[in-house]
Formats: structure tokens, sequence, C-alpha cells
């Protein structure tokens, strides 16, 4: 019900987004109580902070609601910039941080172009490059055991022929920051490889949407490395995902090229005023990502008493391994089945036999835990129950498909 939302239509078909399937449909196919359906599969918080209801109540936003809000963004830029600690010039808004991945798509790939992703990672990457008429590298990630950390070498060496490379630390879907120094030597390594070859480095685009979660940023490598482009958002640790507000962060000359492709008055008046007022005062984000901490702590131990296997998680969700997508697929259904939507992945993706769970409030994560324990106690069931129906060695049985038709063969 919920995959990894990548799809192609043919071969040559750029990839497409295919939406998440909606709390209607969940109820409608498994026959659940639309109220008693959670979303564990879309890595957003359980509820708004409290200064969203405070300035709807209050009715008084950057420009009358029927009026198109500022062209500039003006006081939205010029608060997430003192947030982050760079120049006004530096920012550019956009909705959400999928609109400012679409924006430096536009304005680093062209078609026939390329761009290297390192693989498992946030499906949108390739999407935005292959619509371009671009051509997306895999570039496949360390194992489990190294974190799921990008490989250096490899990386530096699918770049050579790259304009653009994407990056996201910490990572969606692993839970994983980068090691510390990997992104810098990245870097360093992609310059030395463009001076070598006479070419100009290839745009690095670094998506920071749970940096929060971890207090650390990699910002400032702008300053040594010209065509990096940082990307944050309000939607994860803000818990403003509805309102639709990211930002790219890079030196002038950089959001220059991005710029002729922002669209007019893409983020509201709404979002442009809640959200000012969200990066100024700080309190209810720090509170959410100190509750999201504890939380997590305890469902990811919860989890493993259960007999799940969860991987540790800087961020909002932890990926949970099955050792195999028919088990992964099984636990899915039963998740759904009790109206909780996990995030699952197809066959043939590197994490198919893994659910990645939103960590959230904790009568809901209580759901959750409850179901991990009834679903594997459910599995225990069946596999007894599937030994005692086996034959004894030695004891003759009737052939089940001695009088069915031939299955089909490709």
């Amino acid at each position: 019900m919920s995959p990894t939302p990548v799809s192609m239509a043919t071969p040559t078909a750029p990839a497409t987004y295919s939406w998440e399937a909606t709390n209607e449909a969940v109820a409608a196919k498994y026959g659940v109580p639309i109220d008693r359906i959670i979303r564990f599969d879309l890595n957003t918080s359980p509820t708004p902070p409290d200064l969203v209801g405070r300035i709807l109540a209050r009715n008084r936003f950057e420009t009358s609601l029927s009026e198109y809000p500022p062209s500039d963004y003006r006081r939205l830029a010029e608060t997430a910039a003192t947030v982050y600690g760079v120049d006004r010039s530096e920012i550019l808004v956009g909705a959400g941080a999928d609109e400012i991945l679409d924006m430096a798509a536009k304005a680093f790939l062209a078609a026939g172009g390329v761009a290297v992703v390192p693989v498992p990672t946030y499906s949108m990457y390739r999407v935005v490059t292959e619509q371009r008429g671009a051509r997306a590298i895999a570039v496949p990630r360390l194992g489990q055991d190294d974190a799921y950390a990008i490989d250096i070498p490899a990386m530096r060496a699918a770049a050579r022929e790259a304009t653009a490379v994407w990056l996201c630390s910490p990572n969606n879907p692993t839970g994983r920051a980068e090691p510390a120094g990997a992104v810098e030597a990245l870097l360093a390594g992609l310059e030395a490889d463009a001076a070598t070859d006479g070419r100009p480095t290839p745009f690095v685009i670094l998506d920071e949407a749970y940096a929060e979660f971890t207090g650390e940023s990699l910002l400032g490598l702008r300053a040594t490395y010209p065509r990096l482009v940082t990307v944050r958002t309000a939607s994860k640790a803000y818990a403003l995902a509805g309102l639709r507000v990211g930002f790219a962060i890079a030196r002038r000359s950089t959001l220059e090229l991005m710029e002729p492709y922002r669209p007019p008055g893409s983020v509201s008046t709404v979002s442009v005023t809640v959200v000012t007022e969200a990066l100024a005062d700080p309190t209810e984000m720090l509170a959410n990502l100190r509750r999201v901490e504890g939380e997590r702590d305890r469902l990811r131990a919860a989890l493993i008493d259960a007999g799940w296997r969860p991987d540790p998680s800087v961020t909002n969700f932890v990926l949970v391994h099955f050792g195999s997508p028919a088990r992964a697929a099984r636990v899915a259904e039963g998740l759904l089945r009790r109206g909780m939507v996990p995030r699952t992945f197809p066959a043939g993706h590197p994490l198919a036999d893994c659910l990645r769970l939103t960590v959230r409030a904790a009568h809901e994560d209580d759901r959750l835990i409850a179901a991990a324990h009834e679903i594997e106690a459910e599995t225990s069931a069946e596999s007894v129950a599937a030994t005692s129906a086996r034959p004894a060695a030695g004891t003759a049985t009737p052939s089940a498909t001695r009088n069915a038709p031939e299955e089909a063969t490709a």
C-alpha cells in the first residue's frame, strides 16, 4: 500500500512519483475506521506546534489572504538566514525541500546529462534527474555494518562524467548520518578529479532535511566548495510538513543559477507567516527534538523485545530488517490490517527486506509495539502449524500436482 513511490512506464521514460495511499484508501481496503489509521510511512510529526493555532487565531498574515505573498518572502528569508548563520543573499525559499530539489535539477542538469546518486536514498533524486532527460548513476552505499556510508572512491569514479551529485545526510531511509569527514573528503576528491580532467566540478546538492535531529550541519562547506547547495526544511523537526517550506543555502553565484526556475508565489502567505515565527522562536522545535529522541529509543528497544531488528537511527524514523522480502511483506500486511501504514520497498530494492517506521506519539507507538508482538505470535503459531502438518519421514503422500494442469513457463 505504500511502496517506494517510483515507477517506470517504459525503460526509456523518466521516473515518476506515485503518491502514497490515502487514509481513506487504506481504511476502505482493510475495513479499518479512518480515525484508526496511523501514518508510520511519512516521517512527519503527530501534531503541529501550538504556535500554529495562535497564529491562525490572530488572523494576521504577511499580506491579506486575498493577495499574493511578498515576492521575495523577505521576512522569512531574513529569519532563515539568521537561524542558519548565512547572508540573506545565500537563501532561496521554496515550497518544501522537494521544490528546492526540482529547481536544482532544472538548473544543473540538461537533457543527456548525468547525476550521481548513492543508493539507497531518497527516491526523488532519481525522479527529478530523469524528468530532466538526464541519467542517474546509482552508486551502492556501503553495507549495514558500515552504517550505509557513501562509497567515496566509487562516487568519485562515477562523478567524473557528472554535472550533479545528490547527497543526503542524515540519510533517508537508513536513518544514519555520514561518518565525520566523509562529505568533506568526497568534495575534496571531486575538486581534485575535476582539476585533473580539466573540467568544472559537479554541483553537489546536500539534503539536510533531518539535520536538526543531529544538531550538526555541513552548510559551511560552501566556503571551500562553491558549487555546494545545502537543503533545509521546516517539515521534519519543526513539525510543519503541511505548510511546505524549504530552503536552498549556497553561494550567491550558485543560487543565481537556480532562481530563474523559482515559481512565483509557490509558498503561501500562511506558510510564510507561520514558518517565520517558528524559526524565530525554536522553543517548540527543540521540545519536539527531545520528544523524538526519547520516544525513538523507547520504540526501538520495544521492537527489539518483540523480536524485530531495528537499526540505530539519528532521525525521526527507524529502519527495521526482517531478513527477507517475503517476511517484510507479511509484516507490512499485518500492520495495514491493523490500520498502521509502514513504508515498504519493492522487489529489487536494496532494502526490500525492510520496513521504515516513523517515530510518532507514545500512544501511537504503543499500538505499533502491540502489533509487533501480535504479528510475531501469529508467525510463530503458523510455523508450528506448518511443522505439525508436515508428514513424517518416509510417509507416502499423494501428489498435489499429479492431476493439475502444467504451470505456464516463460
